[in-house]
């Protein structure tokens, strides 16, 4: 994977990988929306995650096979790897964000998961002792401070309950900040599409044998809707966006991809208030542009160390 060199506008795989990254994180956005429409039919997180899952799984593992053509075996190691990156990373964090979401705007928990960059910083400087820069500092300090306005806001709009909700989403954050922290060493011996792959056909088989220790078969009795909106979410806002994302670094490397994707927040606000008919006021915007200020500072300290 690629950084895009700097002055290079006229790299034609510059206007491609854009798009991609930006369709990608309008894409994964979308997965909030989806699942707040399903709850509007009387369905519980432990089974609409199942179906997610289930929908998904022949797509990651055909991409696990796909990316292993013509590679060495996974070694005892990488299975033990990979069990414990998919369960932190894919099924846990999953499982988690489904439970909030049933507490907590769209928006408001796409801004939670926004913080990840800096969860990762932390658990950067708990487990490995890594040095935090006082600019990186001021960037965690604004990130947060949105994080808090926007909190206070849906607190008096929609709850008490708005704390659990917070609490479980951040939860789940953090969950994928140690996935990714752990996952780097074996991103370069296995490759992302494979580590991926692999990795979330993992969570798939945890989240449906979940659904059948803790639900009866007559669980799987759905409102139609459900069946439909979990096959849109498995294939259009959680397979198709792991390709679009890494088609893209490819294209034009991590840093420019993950900046075009702050889009995503933005996406995921629109759409709550366009399709799920969630408020927005003044505290929501002043809160998102924080947290787009605060990472969007995290990712400059990080280029310029």
């Amino acid at each position: 994977m690629r950084d895009a060199p700097a002055g290079k506008a006229h790299d034609p795989a510059l206007l491609p990988g854009l798009l991609l990254a930006t369709f990608g994180a309008i894409a994964f956005s979308g997965k909030a929306i989806i699942v707040k429409l399903a709850y509007r039919y009387d369905v519980d997180a432990i089974t609409l995650l199942m179906y997610r899952m289930l929908f998904a799984l022949p797509l990651f593992v055909l991409l696990a096979w796909w990316s292993g053509r013509g590679k060495p075996g996974l070694s005892r190691r990488d299975r033990w790897t990979i069990l414990g990156l998919g369960f932190s990373g894919y099924y846990l964090a999953s499982f988690l964000d489904f439970a909030g979401l049933q507490f907590v705007t769209a928006g408001f928990e796409r801004l939670i998961l926004y913080l990840n960059p800096t969860l990762v910083l932390a658990l950067g400087v708990l487990l490995f002792g890594r040095r935090v820069r006082p600019r990186q500092v001021v960037a965690l300090a604004v990130s947060y401070v949105g994080v808090a306005l926007v909190f206070w806001h849906e607190i008096g709009a929609v709850g008490s309950n708005v704390a659990l909700g917070a609490g479980l989403v951040f939860a789940s954050a953090v969950s994928y900040a140690v996935y990714l922290v752990y996952s780097g060493e074996e991103v370069k011996r296995l490759g992302a599409l494979r580590l991926t792959g692999w990795a979330t056909s993992v969570a798939c088989v945890l989240c449906i044998a979940q659904f059948l220790l803790l639900r009866p078969l007559s669980a799987l009795a759905v409102a139609p809707p459900v069946i439909w909106l979990s096959i849109l979410n498995a294939t259009l806002c959680t397979f198709a966006p792991v390709l679009m994302m890494m088609m893209a670094i490819e294209r034009i490397g991590a840093t420019l991809a993950a900046q075009t994707g702050m889009i995503g927040p933005l996406s995921t606000i629109a759409m709550g208030v366009l399709i799920l008919g969630e408020p927005f006021t003044i505290w929501i915007a002043a809160g998102t542009l924080l947290v787009l200020a605060g990472i969007w500072l995290l990712a400059r300290s990080n280029v310029n160390a």
